[in-house]
């Protein structure tokens, strides 16, 4: 049985083309591929790349400086944080709420818009697996370049579950029978009526959004277009913690908004969205409020 596409990668001695991630005794890390014959160079001194070539993940490498450093492959959140970018890339904190809140399956058959850098299109195929399908939509070709360079980088070349595709999704989605569609994107509300046509009834769609005016205009074009549930919005922040003997504290800085995520389940044809039985704040929609059910008594008062 032949292992997953990347998997032989993750494993094993080092190799020759494997990416190593050093982390030096002040926790930077450096990451650069192994090549039989050359030098890796810091202020600290150099070591050969040969020295790594064969010996196990977790080694130790020391400079002609006498510096240690710690020797590991790169995991994927360093990995995304530290590839090439055309655009901004999907935080590992938002990428890995994506893959639980939007139930993401081996297998499973997912529709992408925006793919930017590549960093969420590689999350993606690693949980969907070579079993799957992903069919990946991006606006501008020189991203999608950039995205093909870094994911193909990752799991060592193509990705049998991978079609991307350079054009709007708007414009060009035909697939069907999706089981989740991530749309990161200036406007996923206008992509709604191609999106539900795609989605299998029960289906997922997420939004990553970056402001509250965004979040605002997405979600209630949502519920107004009425072919999904009500629609859950949220934000994710980490902040990590300083462990030092008797000095446990949170540290001084934290991963703070990088975007909002929402999700909305596809219902069957035909079917309703029950009532909304909570009733908007007072004023939530006023008289200069042009967003979707803008009629008269504004969207939320007879829901």
């Amino acid at each position: 049985m032949s292992e997953p596409t990347g998997a032989a990668r993750r494993r094993g001695p080092f190799r020759v083309g494997d990416q190593v991630q050093l982390t030096d005794p002040k926790g930077r890390h450096y990451t650069f591929t192994l090549e039989a014959g050359k030098q890796f160079h810091t202020h600290k001194g150099a070591f050969p790349h040969d020295e790594l070539i064969g010996a196990p993940e977790g080694s130790v490498v020391r400079t002609t400086g006498n510096v240690a450093y710690l020797a590991l492959r790169p995991l994927l959140p360093d990995y995304v944080l530290s590839m090439p970018r055309g655009a901004a890339v999907v935080y590992p904190k938002d990428a890995g709420q994506i893959l639980a809140m939007a139930d993401i399956f081996a297998g499973a058959r997912v529709v992408e818009a925006g793919v930017g850098s590549g960093s969420l299109s590689s999350f993606l195929l690693r949980a969907i697996g070579d079993h799957g399908m992903l069919h990946s939509y991006e606006r501008r070709a020189d991203f999608a370049e950039i995205a093909t360079q870094n994911v193909e980088r990752y799991f060592g070349g193509p990705h049998p579950a991978w079609q991307l595709t350079v054009g709007d999704l708007q414009d060009n989605l035909s697939d069907t029978d999706v089981d989740r569609v991530i749309l990161d994107m200036l406007a996923p509300w206008e992509c709604l009526e191609p999106v539900a046509k795609a989605l299998v009834p029960g289906g997922i769609l997420c939004a990553y959004v970056a402001t509250t005016t965004q979040l605002a205009r997405t979600v209630e074009a949502i519920r107004e277009h009425g072919s999904f549930n009500e629609p859950a919005a949220w934000e994710t922040m980490v902040r990590t913690w300083h462990v030092e003997g008797l000095a446990v504290r949170p540290d001084h800085r934290m991963i703070g908004h990088t975007g909002f995520l929402l999700t909305a389940r596809r219902l069957a044809d035909g079917v309703e969205p029950p009532l909304r039985r909570r009733r908007p704040a007072k004023g939530a929609y006023g008289e200069d409020y042009t967003g979707p059910g803008s009629g008269s008594g504004g969207a939320g008062a007879d829901r």
